[in-house]
């Protein structure tokens, strides 16, 4: 029987979750949909990651007005995906803050890849018609720019390439807490599809180096505890190099695209096949694993079309 194209059969609702990961800091959490962040200050708010529609991200609204009433200053975009995005217009932010790469990948591959994600995950897109357009980032910067939400200092870092050229991170220093976007997961499968595999490791030990007490992942449970924010970042470094190396191998020897995939299933299906969007994902992993090992640098756009040509290819 033909799998369902991607996502497009998971039309299960998820129990949401809002977790306090130190004083005035909250991770919006849905059993392995796209997290979204939450850093209150003394004189306002920063939320990191929209949601996918304006609709949706009244989800997060509401549990931020359960806490505060102060307002939102800034969102702030990890990255370039629809689903993280599109849901920007609902909190009537004063600034909308991403990387200059980020911007610039908005401009190159934006609408294609709002189509190729709503065509693979439409329930991620509830309301879609509430949806004003792509979101454009006011402020940009280049490695690292600091707010100050009051006395409450927020740094915002590119650490390198890693699930996209353009990921950045929030870090609050006076809690230690780290916001990552999709470059750290937790028992959810990453989505490689944009991804820099070589790169995203050194990225990985940055986030490392400065020692986060709680994070807030892409996907999957807010974690709080050294320990816990250790596992999610070795667990993510685990799926990477699960993924790539057999991918990697099949493509140094000349192996076909379908060749690498079952090498990749071999490896990752008895570690990760339990993960929230492993099926969903893994298609997309190992196309782009492929490129990459064939020295292909920037990840080719996504689109629809394309999307269904390689899913059939792959999985018939």
């Amino acid at each position: 029987m033909t799998k369902s194209f991607a996502s497009a059969g998971d039309m299960a609702e998820k129990s949401i979750s809002f977790t306090r990961l130190g004083d005035g800091l909250y991770a919006f959490t849905a059993e392995g949909d796209p997290n979204t962040g939450v850093i209150i200050g003394d004189d306002g708010v920063m939320v990191i990651d929209a949601q996918a529609t304006p609709v949706m991200a009244q989800q997060v609204i509401e549990r931020i007005r359960g806490v505060t009433d102060k307002p939102v200053k800034y969102v702030v975009l990890s990255h370039y995906h629809a689903v993280r995005v599109l849901g920007a217009s609902a909190y009537g932010a004063g600034e909308i803050i991403a990387s200059e790469t980020c911007r610039a990948m908005i401009h190159e591959r934006g609408q294609e890849d709002w189509d190729s994600e709503f065509g693979r995950f439409p329930r991620l897109f509830q309301a879609a018609e509430s949806i004003p357009g792509l979101t454009w980032p006011t402020v940009t910067f280049k490695d690292r720019m600091t707010l100050h939400l009051g006395r409450r200092r927020v740094d915002l870092l590119h650490l390198g390439r890693a699930h996209t050229a353009g990921d950045i991170v929030g870090w609050v220093p006076d809690a230690g807490v780290m916001f990552s976007g999709d470059i750290v997961e937790y028992r959810s499968a990453c989505y490689c599809g944009d991804a820099h595999f070589n790169d995203w490791p050194g990225t990985l030990d940055a986030i490392a180096a400065l020692r986060p007490e709680a994070l807030s992942p892409g996907r999957g449970d807010a974690l709080v505890g050294a320990a816990r924010v250790a596992e999610a970042i070795e667990l993510t470094r685990d799926f990477l190099a699960s993924t790539y190396r057999p991918v990697a191998q099949v493509a140094a020897r000349g192996g076909s695209l379908k060749e690498a995939w079952d090498a990749c299933r071999a490896a990752c299906d008895p570690k990760f096949a339990s993960y929230a969007i492993y099926e969903h994902c893994l298609p997309f992993n190992v196309a782009r694993a492929y490129d990459e090992a064939l020295g292909i640098d920037t990840p080719r756009i996504w689109t629809a079309a394309r999307d269904r040509e390689m899913w059939a290819a792959l999985q018939g």
